[in-house]
């Protein structure tokens, strides 16, 4: 068993050689293009916006005819409605957010170095109802994931610019990293280990989905939800499901791993929300 254990350990140290802690952004983006590259050259990079469509073309197939009529459309709907909605105090979110509103997702996540956080949409939806003395919405699902889809929807086709920037940023990014690879739960396993080196192979009837594009197309709604939700929802999803205790939704854990996968994902499209099994 020990035997086992070190040469998965080797396989993987040899096929990671973007895990080093000391490259930066820029160098680990280079590493883990030319990684998906070398080992699913049939895929074009911005078909990664795509998830596991990028690889499976009968459940492409399926899923292009979900979206002709979207499961999350009522959602759509419930957002449009809450964005128009106007707070007790007269304001509404146009007054925290701005009125453009396919300027508003391709924002995020993104660093604030007054108060030395990473910022997530569904992070900022909250605080500013809270600003405006209105009640937050629930994390995961519901209102705050029909709002979410619905600016997302006004960014779609727009790409991602995360990119870390300064000490304390890239600081945050490392975070999300080292989350990223590092092993945890019953079943010892990372982020990367599923997305990374077993991408687009199967798990019971599911492929797996790779780690570029992770976080273009939130929220989702999953059929195993039969709902929408957010894209820390499915974090910790992915947790219980490596038998590791989940952080909560908006967790500095969370914040960092989702800034980290964004910026993996600089230059592909924002294509949410979308539907997933």
């Amino acid at each position: 068993m020990k035997k086992l254990i070190a040469s998965v350990a080797l396989f993987t140290f040899a096929f990671a050689p973007f895990v080093a802690t000391q490259a930066g952004p820029a160098e680990d983006i280079e590493a883990l293009r030319a990684y998906f590259k070398k080992n699913m050259p049939s895929a074009d990079f911005d078909d990664y916006k795509n998830g596991i469509y990028t690889f499976n073309k009968g459940a492409r197939e399926q899923w292009e005819e979900i979206e002709e009529f979207p499961p999350y459309e009522i959602d759509l709907d419930k957002g449009e409605e809450l964005w128009g909605k106007g707070f007790k105090n007269g304001k509404s979110f146009a007054d925290c957010f701005g009125k453009d509103l396919s300027k508003i997702r391709v924002k995020y996540p993104f660093y604030d170095s007054k108060k030395d956080t990473i910022r997530t949409l569904e992070g900022d939806i909250n605080a500013c109802l809270k600003d405006n003395g209105e009640k937050p919405f629930k994390w995961k699902k519901g209102n705050i994931a029909a709002l979410s889809a619905y600016i997302a929807k006004a960014g779609e086709g727009q790409k991602i610019t995360t990119m870390p920037k300064g000490d304390k940023a890239i600081a945050w990014y490392n975070k999300g990293k080292t989350f990223f690879y590092a092993k945890r739960g019953q079943l010892n396993l990372s982020c990367a280990d599923c997305h990374v080196y077993s991408a687009s192979k199967w798990i019971r009837g599911d492929n797996l989905g790779p780690a570029l594009g992770h976080t273009t197309h939130f929220p989702v709604f999953r059929s195993k939800w039969g709902a929408l939700g957010t894209l820390h929802r499915r974090y910790g999803g992915c947790n219980k499901n490596i038998r590791a205790k989940p952080f909560k939704a908006q967790s500095d854990e969370y914040k960092a791993l989702e800034y980290f996968e964004a910026t993996m994902s600089n230059g592909l499209e924002i294509n949410g929300p979308g539907a997933r099994k």
